[in-house]
């Protein structure tokens, strides 16, 4: 659950991104995992859901290895988007926090890599040889 002011709008990178919408000064805790906002369901209760909401799931959900499961945020995090020089790191207890300041106006960006084993970059207008393409 994003813990700071943040909208959506469309994303050099990729599709929609996450905006800042005030002043992030660094070291600030910017997300945190939330039961009563976040979904985590294991691979057993994904395989039990219809193909449609697999789809779903594996374009805005993600297996988190420290859950063992796979998260799907129930806010505008859903929509970060991954950078090798992100501005949110999430730390060793899961938690995101700003790694440097981050400007209004300006997208958060995150290493997949830090939650998630292999990470693997859908086609995107941004990607245009159409194959998937890897961090």
């Amino acid at each position: 659950m994003l813990l700071v002011d943040t909208y959506l709008a469309p994303s050099p990178l990729e599709g929609l991104g996450v905006f800042a919408s005030e002043f992030i000064p660094a070291g600030t805790l910017v997300w945190v995992l939330d039961p009563a906002v976040d979904l985590i369901l294991t691979e057993a209760q994904l395989v039990e859901r219809p193909q449609v909401y697999r789809q779903y799931m594996q374009r805005y959900a993600y297996f988190d290895r420290g859950l063992n499961g796979y998260l799907l945020d129930g806010d505008h995090a859903r929509f970060l988007n991954h950078s090798g020089e992100p501005n949110l790191d999430f730390r060793a207890d899961g938690n995101g926090e700003a790694r440097r300041d981050i400007h209004p106006g300006e997208e958060i960006l995150c290493d997949y890599s830090q939650f998630m084993e292999d990470v693997v970059l859908l086609p995107t207008p941004v990607h245009h040889n159409g194959a998937a393409m890897t961090a």
